[in-house]
């Protein structure tokens, strides 16, 4: 660190720069009364000490201490070098008191954003006991980065992406999370709801409800497409409970995870079948930026995703 200025020598105005080493110098020879006990405090000779000092204060133009009786005295000059040396030394120790809080202790802030809106209902009960851990961090959900959290991820407005798809990327990491189910939800009364399952080529006859635009799909992209399968129509709604009513007053049928509309399906009012005979179950993990040294409470937060995350979304 260098704090710029002027000095005058002769007519020429030249810069000059006090560095924090000068600081560190100027403390300990004012607090130590001497040039030889402040070498032994900065572990420096007398000579390079003293050859420092000079510089000093011939490039300030000006002595900052006084030589007497073998005693080092400040100078106005001196004095107010002095105090500026306080204050930037204290800042800078609180300075790396604070970092090291950030980046080894449990203060700091934590931004999150999943793949799924649905997703943020399961999240508040994890943030509880989290914040219990680590009170003095900061989550923050970040709503907006829900339709592309990995593009926020690597733009720097994310710690932490919750996600169901993964992306190649070696500036990424990923930490498998849990696993879901993925069910077609419709009216007991639907012309689908007496069959095992639905097969892909059942929804080219229906209203498919979904989150996300359809080129952002991940069902249209990677699952219909390529059976060559278009659904009727597709609608596009973001809260969950819309959709749910929407499919209950039987205006379409979507995809959506079996632990988010269980309630539903327990009470008779939708009825959920399989996405084929397999079923089609979603892989959840966490992302995070690979190179990046990651707190202390961002790997706390990771690790109880791990832990509990699979019994917020299990289905009785």
């Amino acid at each position: 660190m260098q704090i710029p200025g002027y000095y005058h020598k002769g007519h020429k105005r030249q810069p000059m720069d006090i560095e924090i080493r000068h600081l560190k110098l100027m403390k300990a020879v004012a607090e130590e009364g001497g040039i030889t006990r402040a070498g032994h405090r900065l572990h420096l000779t007398q000579s390079a000490l003293s050859h420092q000092l000079r510089d000093i204060e011939e490039n300030l133009g000006t002595p900052l201490f006084l030589r007497l009786n073998k005693k080092m005295v400040l100078t106005e000059a001196g004095e107010r070098l002095l105090n500026s040396a306080h204050a930037v030394l204290d800042e800078l120790r609180r300075t790396e008191e604070d970092i090291r809080r950030i980046t080894s202790d449990r203060e700091g802030i934590l931004r999150v954003s999943t793949a799924c809106y649905t997703c943020y209902h399961w999240l508040p009960p994890l943030l509880i006991v989290f914040n219990e851990r680590f009170p003095r961090v900061e989550v923050r959900i970040v709503v907006e980065a829900t339709r592309r959290p990995i593009e926020a991820l690597l733009d720097g407005k994310l710690d932490l992406a919750i996600v169901s798809e993964r992306l190649r990327n070696r500036k990424l990491s990923f930490k498998p999370l849990f696993q879901d189910e993925m069910v077609v939800i419709m009216r007991p009364d639907h012309r689908l709801a007496a069959q095992p399952f639905v097969c892909l080529q059942d929804f080219a006859e229906e209203n498919l409800i979904i989150y996300s635009s359809p080129g952002e799909s991940y069902v249209l992209r990677k699952v219909l497409a390529p059976a060559g399968v278009s659904p009727r129509q597709v609608s596009q709604i973001q809260l969950t409970e819309a959709i749910v009513e929407m499919v209950k007053a039987g205006l379409g049928i979507s995809l959506l995870a079996r632990w988010s509309v269980a309630s539903h399906i327990k009470s008779g009012a939708l009825r959920a079948l399989p996405l084929t005979s397999k079923g089609f179950h979603r892989q959840w993990s966490a992302a995070i930026m690979r190179n990046k040294i990651a707190p202390p409470y961002l790997q706390a937060f990771v690790k109880l995703l791990s832990d509990r995350a699979m019994l917020s979304v299990q289905v009785d």
